[in-house]
């Protein structure tokens, strides 16, 4: 793999040392960059868990993806650079169902850096800009805003986001490593089951320094600040010309 590459793809000309600076910055540079999403399921290319396919896919066809595909190539990146990583499986929230996912349902990062340990996760759409502490019950304040980790129950810790005075759950983790074969599963029940909701509908984002930019199948949306403009699409030319405007990704690249 060309981290170089991968260095460049994210924008991130700084040190290269295995320190907790250096992780903020990779982490918001790789958000403010590659973007999420799911295209791939709306248009039938698998998605598997290969090291050397995501890295094309990402770097070199300058895509996104979702959790299994960009956490799983920043674990490599974070890995070559001399950190001490773990791959860790995370359990969703549904604020509609009020239950946690399955097991694997997320793949998300713990890196350790002097004696302390940090959740960091470029995978996960809406999170925050730079790693959380795993320091109990205190609330850290982000670009993005105001998250707090806590204890689930005995196995399980929380990380939730604090918003307009409440707090809500996001996802539940232990903190035990994993293997990258061992979410093939959940991989494959996101692309293929009609129940999954990457299924429900096409859909690409990318935070900005202010907002976010989604655009799905018929709507663009753009949130700058506490304003929001929304488009709603004529047809597929119009989408493929957001495609390439906002997020980089030629209509070639839709079909690949």
């Amino acid at each position: 793999m060309n981290y170089t590459a991968y260095l460049e793809r994210i924008g991130y000309t700084g040190e290269l040392h295995p320190t907790l600076e250096v992780l903020q910055q990779l982490q918001k540079r790789h958000l403010l960059a590659v973007p999420f999403e799911n295209l791939d399921i709306h248009s039938g290319v698998p998605i598997e868990l290969d090291v050397e396919k995501i890295f094309d896919k990402v770097v070199l066809q300058k895509r996104g993806g979702f959790c299994y595909e960009l956490n799983g190539l920043y674990f490599e990146l974070l890995t070559a650079l001399g950190f001490d990583v773990r791959r860790i499986s995370a359990k969703v929230f549904s604020g509609s169902e009020g239950t946690y996912s399955p097991e694997y349902d997320h793949l998300a990062l713990l890196v350790t850096i002097a004696g302390e340990e940090y959740l960091t996760d470029v995978g996960f759409g809406e999170f925050s800009f730079a790693p959380l502490k795993l320091e109990l019950n205190k609330v850290q304040a982000d670009a993005r805003g105001s998250y707090v980790v806590d204890k689930y129950d005995e196995d399980y810790y929380r990380v939730s986001r604090i918003e307009n005075g409440e707090t809500r759950p996001e996802y539940i983790f232990r903190k035990a490593a994993r293997a990258f074969d061992e979410f093939a599963g959940m991989c494959h029940f996101h692309q293929t089951d009609p129940g999954s909701h990457f299924r429900q509908r096409s859909m690409i984002t990318l935070p900005t320094e202010q907002g976010r930019i989604t655009l799905t199948e018929n709507k663009l949306k753009i949130k700058e600040g506490d304003l929001t403009k929304e488009i709603t699409l004529k047809d597929a030319t119009e989408h493929e010309v957001y495609l390439w405007k906002y997020f980089g990704v030629k209509p070639a690249g839709y079909n690949n």
